[in-house]
């Protein structure tokens, strides 16, 4: 039947409305499912959160990061274009004189035929490197335990995919030869590959050609409407889930938790231990997910042999929100069901099923899955999330965390020294507590690393050293300084977070402080990001942005140089949680004869030194290397004489790893302040 004719285009509507009907009931359910989730307000910000959608899906910024990504650029765009000519070949479908150079005109049409053809080449050349890279190169990030399954369903895309160009070039190319010379007609001699593979079918009758154009408008048809029926049925479910995905991120720092409402009396748990009891939007990130492996690629628990692939998480989640969404939905109660079938979808735990335990423990809260999903899937909060429930409903969490939870209790610190002693790290040096003189510009926060631990508290000297000589006004509490808690809410124990950062806050505003310093990327991100959720207003200030914003100024000039090889370490809380990549390079790179190298995982993708997300409490006995390990092992590669770093958390870490491979007397690892410091006083003395 000739599209466009009766009956033939009746036949097209049916088949047309039939197929987006079924669509869009099958998107509902979708929807429905996602309905399952908690509110949570990402409604905010909106012109920004379009500008996101331009960015990070039209433009593709985070796919093209990665070589690989290229191609994923041609084939969304030529989905586009494809897309774009597919609502012409519609109204064909319709009417038989429809045609865009009617209503564009010949000059945009030719164009828009150009890029259609430009663009589909690209997409051919793009989908056989995909299939190059899967069945060939097969790349570790993008295994999963039913393999086979994902890569029937890659091929079946990539085909469809394939099919739709090759049906599309037949029709274009049939439509070129009937348009020669025929009064009413018209095809752009722009669109180059359509015209050339118009030269296989030159033999043909008119009849012949009207037939094949049939045939591959049909098959077209069928073609990309079968495509749109079974996307969410596929690994290309992100074709739905990404853009909204995209468009409610998060827009504050990735280093904000969520604050639990504990006053809350109708709350029946806390945390989450039901798939159900995560956000809608914790929810759609399942949807969005492209199942590219990148997360798990960067991830350092996964790339040490830990139980944890962020890449595994989401696709175990989404399968059990799939498969327990649509129980519920029917009307099926929970207990029943689980009672009538006892081996269903409803009667498996989120936490132990789902999910391992020893995978919830093994993130370091690094940041790094979240930094390199190109649709910003929030990994981070739902680990946190389930370790919550683990913590404040089940107590079920190691001996160590449960000794040093009782440490912060009864000492504000995680090592359990006196409370009291807290200030002592400061004798014998020229700073003053607020106690004694609250009217200074700055509080210094130092911290419980900057405060107990010995090797910490030279940063910590080296600091005040730094700020007097720039003539700073600040001061610290001393010994009213309590534990900021960052720490204990990674770890999952919220209530005893909130109860710590309620008494800092008190403690802090009663002193009128505005402005605070402070070493350590931790209690940075926590002060800043997550203590206005608790009524602090403050301008907080990691020490490697305030040396930097002295040395720009001048108040601070370092003059004797350093004939050493240097390799630094990005915290991830202070690089991809706070995007400060500059402010320590700007440090390092004011001493003289310093010679400073990169390592390849760098910058907002550094490797995690180990000790985030409370790992820095837990004996690491799971996997195939130690985390602190493999990071050193990387820095080691560049023969430096030194390793910067900017926490105190990782200086530990690196201090370990040196000692791991021998290396201790050889290297030694010195935190940005330790150095400057001695290029700045060493010239005096």
């Amino acid at each position: 039947m000739q599209p466009g004719h009766f009956p033939a285009n009746i036949l097209f509507i049916l088949i047309f409305v039939a197929a987006n009907g079924f669509f869009v009931f099958t998107a509902y359910k979708l929807y429905r499912i996602l309905r399952l989730g908690k509110p949570e307000d990402r409604f905010d910000r909106r012109s920004e959160r379009l500008k996101s959608v331009v960015t990070f899906v039209l433009g593709q910024r985070r796919v093209i990061r990665e070589p690989a990504g290229w191609g994923h650029f041609f084939i969304f765009w030529g989905f586009v274009i494809i897309s774009i000519g597919s609502l012409e070949t519609f109204g064909v479908g319709i009417y038989h004189g429809f045609a865009y150079w009617k209503f564009l005109g010949k000059g945009l049409t030719s164009l828009l035929y150009l890029l259609q053809d430009l663009f589909c080449a690209a997409v051919v050349v793009a989908l056989c490197v995909a299939l190059y890279r899967r069945f060939v190169v097969k790349p570790e990030r993008l295994r999963y335990e039913d393999q086979k399954a994902v890569n029937q369903d890659a091929c079946i895309i990539i085909g469809l995919i394939l099919l739709l160009i090759v049906l599309l070039f037949g029709a274009r190319a049939a439509e070129y030869l009937l348009a020669q010379g025929e009064a009413g007609r018209y095809f752009p001699r722009l669109a180059f590959v359509s015209v050339a593979f118009s030269s296989l079918f030159t033999g043909l009758t008119k009849e012949g050609l009207q037939a094949w154009y049939s045939f591959c408008w049909w098959g077209h048809t069928v073609v990309i409407l079968g495509f749109l029926i079974y996307i969410p049925f596929s690994k290309h479910l992100h074709l739905l889930g990404a853009i909204p995905n995209v468009f409610f991120r998060r827009l504050s720092s990735v280093g904000e938790l969520s604050k639990m409402d504990l006053e809350d009396e109708t709350a029946e748990t806390y945390g989450v231990s039901r798939i159900e009891e995560f956000s809608w939007k914790q929810l759609l990130d399942l949807y969005a997910c492209t199942e590219c492996g990148r997360c798990s690629d960067n991830c350092p628990a996964t790339l040490t042999g830990k139980p944890l692939s962020p890449k595994l998480t989401i696709h175990h989640l989404k399968e059990h929100l799939q498969a327990k969404g649509k129980m519920v939905l029917a009307q099926q109660g929970a207990e029943e069901a689980a009672t009538a079938n006892p081996e269903g979808e409803l009667a498996r735990a989120l936490i132990g099923d789902i999910c391992q335990h020893d995978e919830l423990w093994s993130c370091t809260t690094c940041g790094n899955c979240i930094e390199n999903c190109p649709v910003f899937i929030e990994h981070i909060d739902k680990y946190v999330d389930m370790r919550r429930y683990l913590v404040l409903m089940e107590s079920n969490f190691s001996p160590e965390v449960q000794n040093v939870m009782r440490n912060w209790e009864t000492n504000s610190n995680p090592w359990g020294l006196g409370f009291a002693t807290r200030g002592d790290w400061a004798k014998g040096l020229p700073v003053k507590t607020l106690a004694e003189d609250s009217q200074v510009e700055y509080l210094y926060y130092v911290g419980c690393a900057g405060s107990f631990d010995e090797r910490a508290k030279k940063i910590s000297s080296a600091l005040v050293t730094l700020l007097n000589e720039a003539g700073v006004s600040f001061g610290i509490l001393g010994a009213e300084e309590k534990c900021c808690g960052e720490t204990a809410r990674r770890l999952g124990n919220e209530y005893l977070f909130q109860s710590m950062a309620t008494e800092l806050v008190e403690i802090i505003n009663s002193y009128g402080v505005k402005k605070i310093i402070t070493a350590c990327p931790h209690g940075y991100n926590c002060l800043k990001n997550e203590y206005p959720q608790f009524g602090a207003n403050w301008e907080v200030y990691h020490h490697s942005e305030f040396l930097a914003t002295l040395l720009k100024g001048g108040q601070l000039q370092p003059q004797q140089g350093m004939d050493k090889n240097l390799v630094f370490h990005d915290s991830c809380y202070l690089g991809r949680y706070n995007d400060l990549y500059e402010e320590p390079r700007t440090v390092l790179n004011s001493i003289l004869g310093l010679k400073f190298s990169e390592m390849d995982r760098s910058r907002n993708k550094a490797f995690c030194c180990g000790a985030g997300g409370g790992r820095m409490w837990m004996e690491e006995t799971l996997g195939d290397q130690k985390i602190n390990d493999a990071r050193t092992g990387q820095a080691l590669q560049l023969e430096p004489d030194i390793i910067g770093v900017s926490c105190p958390f990782c200086t530990t870490m690196f201090e370990d790893g040196l000692k791991t491979f021998d290396m201790d007397e050889k290297v030694k690892v010195y935190d940005i302040a330790e150095i400057l410091a001695q290029a700045v006083t060493s010239a005096k003395e």
